[in-house]
């Protein structure tokens, strides 16, 4: 009997794309099966109780809850550290391991990684966020040495409202970043619905595209042992060794 393989995914509890989305990807692995802890997440802002929302206690108790059912890795299903900052994930996952014995990876590192191997200094952003919010990301990113290439946001702060932005709105704003010819394009939230449309969509631009809603998989996948190759028709991330 072939190892059962369990990814255990941090969700924010309004958000509703992220976990038919993971389902629908993992579908064709028969080994593997998603599992999902919610924790308080509501509104995207730079105010104090936004902030607070990404207190790591929260997000803690949640993994916790994934541990009892001896899942395989830990993926936090979030991109907050966007605009707190990477290290704040960084610390996440030490913390998830040192509680857990279980490894833990999130959407933004995941996303770095790729990044990294793929050399890009030239990003193009798709997003909901708030100016002040997309800024902070940006500016982050800037930090690591890559710069805007291509940015639309929406100015959204409801959590729950990201999940319905229309798909068409999804691909028109993914089309007009690409008219700025970025390395890459990153669609930063975990709430948005355009993870079904990369794999067209870089046909189309012939531009990479990462959703973070993907990159946590990919990741998750990755820290499990499984190919990731096996995944298709989600777009060229899952192509990558």
């Amino acid at each position: 009997m072939t190892k059962r393989v369990l990814l255990g995914m941090l969700t924010p509890s309004s958000n509703t794309a992220l976990e038919p989305i993971t389902t629908a990807m993992v579908s064709g692995l028969p080994e593997v099966s998603a599992h999902f802890s919610r924790f308080k997440v509501t509104e995207i802002a730079l105010s104090d109780s936004a902030l607070a929302q990404f207190n790591d206690s929260e997000i803690m108790r949640a993994a916790e809850l994934l541990a009892h059912a001896k899942v395989d890795v830990i993926g936090w299903n979030g991109t907050s550290s966007g605009w707190l900052g990477f290290d704040a994930d960084i610390r996440l996952c030490e913390r998830i391991a040192a509680a857990t014995g279980i490894h833990a990876t999130t959407s933004m590192l995941a996303l770095n990684e790729i990044l990294a191997e793929k050399g890009v200094t030239k990003l193009g952003y798709v997003t909901p966020y708030l100016d002040d919010v997309q800024a902070r990301i940006v500016d982050n990113y800037r930090k690591l040495g890559i710069a805007c290439h291509g940015d639309r946001h929406l100015g959204l702060r409801d959590n729950f409202s990201f999940s319905e932005v229309p798909l068409p709105q999804l691909a028109d704003m993914t089309l007009e970043v690409a008219k700025e010819k970025p390395d890459a394009i990153a669609i930063i939230c975990t709430n948005l619905r355009a993870t079904t449309l990369v794999a067209g969509l870089e046909r189309e631009t012939g531009i990479p595209i990462y959703d973070t809603i993907a990159t946590v998989v990919w990741k998750c996948l990755k820290l499990a042992g499984v190919d990731t190759g096996r995944i298709t028709g989600w777009g060229s991330l899952f192509e990558q060794v």
